[in-house]
């Protein structure tokens, strides 16, 4: 049975929607096996709102697909039940024949941004002291590394939104670039309305999605640019801001450094030219360049549609530079933000899951961070491993020679939300040991050796880490079934097996009060915060240092490098955006539907949801399911050298008559990740998401050539 009324937080996006949980609803249909009720709590981010997957959450929680006792797979190739001491002795027996064969690194963790701060604070303790690995990464590479990569470089620090949501109330301009708030945070777009009623909400996004739809009627404009250019449209952007002097020229002398050398960088890309490679009328950007300008509360703010290229840093630092050169950042009533897509996504990288971070959000590599933290943890600053591999890298060594031979997964759906999926199933079959823990049997804990089943959100205490920057509390409304653990009991009984020296709490507070203390002076500095605070429902964002105050805006009198200057960083356009698809291949754009999260592991399991959108379907132009003979419902096959998927078609005029849109929540055969590819950002090691070049046909047509050579798609 449920506790009394318990304030918390959707276990979903990192909008962090209030919520509270309570006794069940008995006008709840028949068919619901929630244990809660939920009611929306009047909060800044969600104003008594909640979206599908909000309303449904307390529906996982009494899922009949939980896992509840340990799984070991078998010599018969099965997986069977076993005892949590049979299990984690296993693992532990395991793990420390692979290491004494091949060495610490030859075990990898592989984290997630849906994690407690508490529970990926340890896990990247329990990477480098218990095992004493360096192969340490987490699934928020394949969401933010290039906004953060962008905003480091920049800003000197990495926080989505550096202002509170409620500051963009006021706003008559907003600029959105790459994401489709109305589908994956849906109480967010309360938030654009006074943009939207001073007809200044500008998308742009390739697909004309829910988002896109908000612009209509006067309420501002969508732009709609090829797949992969949107650098060049930013690009083209900063050229006419200063081709027609709209720059802030007091702003830009007092708070950055490196205008002149950003302004000859972008010569070359005037408004006719642009449109030549985006699509993109030269009216629309020198009518947006102006509007940008016009002074006024003028946000930019991006998304993953933008970032989750192989130059998506670059392209995330062109909307920053932009904004720098409008003099928005720091300034009130304007802004620049990145809108954070995971749960904790923002939390969940400020305090060591990264392959390149120490908590606190500071670099592995600087001696007097690592020397702070050993304090912390008692051991010698030589005993922290150096900076190991990034997600994409890490996942390719997988059973290779000086490669990993075990892997550790919590809180991420390798095999459905990687890209290159079907290397990856290769890289994990590979593998000595892998060792999954989950709720249910997701598609990557179906591979596993070990599966250890773990509570979920309204079974557990700890912090989230929301968009904003802002600590909130996870609280615990129910009892958790029989059998399962808590991921910091599992992580500190393996710390024991393993003969760890250090200590590993399991209780979610005394582990908060020790990341407290290894944030203390960096960046994302928590040691301000503490559980009673946030119980009293205080504003708590970060940095917050001891003694001290929050900082709901961050860039007010100065940015985070030495001098307190914001850098502007020239960037340049690759080659191969100016080329496009070949005559007979579109471009896959993948991304997100309103019922679905992520993998589709959480929204899969709650009936109205996967009732509302059961199957991947690939949305086509009919320009082009015309072209191609495809009739709408008819089965499709899209395929490329990496892989195969067959589904649905879906005709509409939402998507680009050059591309195919695939949502990536559902796995197996029917993966979108199949068909990416799995190079990266150079800077960010973010892997190309959104531009990989496919082909289309009827199912039942014969392999081949879809279209004549030189045929327009």
């Amino acid at each position: 049975m449920p506790r009394a009324s318990v304030d918390t937080h959707c276990p979903y996006c990192a909008l962090q929607c209030a919520m509270t949980l309570g006794e069940p609803d008995a006008s709840a249909s028949p068919s619901s096996t929630a244990p809660v009720s939920v009611t929306a709590r009047d909060f800044p981010t969600n104003r008594g709102g909640l979206c599908k997957k909000g309303w449904t959450s307390a529906e996982l929680l009494g899922t009949a697909s939980r896992l509840r006792v340990p799984l070991v797979r078998g010599a018969d190739g099965e997986l069977a039940e076993a005892s949590w001491d049979e299990a984690l002795d296993l693992v532990a027996s395991r793990l420390r024949g692979i290491r004494d064969e091949y060495g610490a690194d030859a075990v990898g963790v592989f984290g997630g941004g849906g994690l407690t701060n508490e529970k990926a604070y340890l896990l990247g303790k329990f990477a480098r002291l218990a095992l004493g690995t360096s192969r340490i990464d987490y699934n928020g590479r394949y969401c933010m590394s290039s906004a953060a990569a962008a905003g480091n470089r920049a800003f000197g620090v990495d926080r989505g939104l550096p202002f509170p949501v409620e500051d963009l109330d006021a706003a008559d301009t907003v600029l959105l670039l790459g994401s489709n708030v109305a589908a994956t945070m849906p109480p967010f777009i309360g938030h654009l309305a006074g943009a939207q009623s001073a007809g200044g909400l500008v998308v742009v996004d390739p697909r004309r999605t829910a988002t896109a739809r908000l612009t209509d009627d006067g309420q501002g404009l969508h732009l709609q640019p090829a797949p992969g250019t949107d650098l060049v449209l930013l690009l083209g952007l900063i050229h006419q801001v200063v081709a027609e002097r709209l720059v802030d020229a007091d702003y830009l002398e007092r708070r950055t450094i490196g205008y002149a050398a950003l302004r000859r960088s972008v010569s070359s890309w005037w408004p006719e030219r642009v449109q030549s490679v985006t699509g993109v009328p030269a009216t629309a950007l020198r009518r947006l360049a102006r509007r940008l300008a016009a002074g006024g509360n003028t946000f930019i703010l991006t998304g993953r549609g933008v970032e989750q290229h192989v130059d998506g840093t670059d392209t995330a630092t062109a909307a920053i530079n932009l904004a720098l050169l409008l003099g928005l950042p720091g300034r009130p009533g304007s802004g620049y933000g990145t809108l954070t897509g995971q749960g904790n996504g923002q939390g969940g990288r400020e305090h060591g899951q990264k392959c390149d971070q120490l908590p606190g959000y500071r670099k592995i590599t600087d001696p007097a961070a690592r020397a702070h933290v050993a304090r912390v943890w008692g051991v010698e600053p030589e005993a922290i491993p150096g900076p190991g591999l990034p997600a994409v890298e890490l996942l390719q060594s997988l059973g290779r020679d000086g490669g990993v031979r075990a892997l550790l997964v919590h809180g991420s759906n390798l095999v459905v939300s990687s890209p290159n999926v079907a290397a990856v199933r290769d890289g994990l079959a590979s593998l000595e040991l892998l060792v999954v823990c989950d709720f249910v049997r997701s598609e990557t804990a179906a591979l596993a050796d070990v599966v250890l089943p773990v509570r979920q959100w309204a079974e557990e205490e700890g912090t989230m880490t929301s968009l904003e920057g802002r600590v909130l509390r996870r609280r615990r409304a129910i009892e958790p079934p029989e059998g399962t653990r808590d991921e910091l009991w599992v992580l500190a009984e393996l710390a024991r097996r393993l003969e760890c020296p250090a200590t590993f709490d399991t209780d979610p507070e005394r582990v908060f009060e020790e990341l407290r203390l290894a944030s203390e002076g960096g960046l994302a500095d928590y040691s301000g915060i503490d559980y009673a605070m946030l119980d009293r429902g205080e504003a708590a964002y970060w940095p917050f240092p001891r003694g001290g105050t929050g900082t709901p805006r961050l860039f007010d009198e100065r940015f985070a490098h030495a001098d307190g200057l914001a850098r502007l960083v020239p960037v340049s356009v690759r080659p191969a955006v100016l080329e496009g698809p070949a005559p007979d291949e579109l471009t896959l754009v993948t991304g997100r539907l309103l019922e679905h999260y992520q993998s589709g592991a959480q929204t899969r399991l709650v009936p109205e949801l996967l009732a509302a959108e059961p199957e991947l379907r690939a949305s086509i132009h009919p320009a082009t399911a015309e072209r191609l003979g495809i009739a709408d419902g008819e089965l499709v096959e899209v395929e490329n050298a990496r892989g195969r998927v067959c589904c649905p078609a879906l005709l509409t005029t939402e998507v680009r008559v050059e591309t195919v849109f695939l949502p990536f929540h559902f796995g197996d055969d029917r993966a979108a990740n199949l068909l990416t590819s799995d190079l990266v950002d150079p800077v960010s090691a973010m892997p190309e998401f959104k531009t990989n070049r496919v082909r289309l046909r009827p199912a039942a047509r014969p392999a081949g050539r879809l279209a004549e050579a030189g045929a327009p798609i």
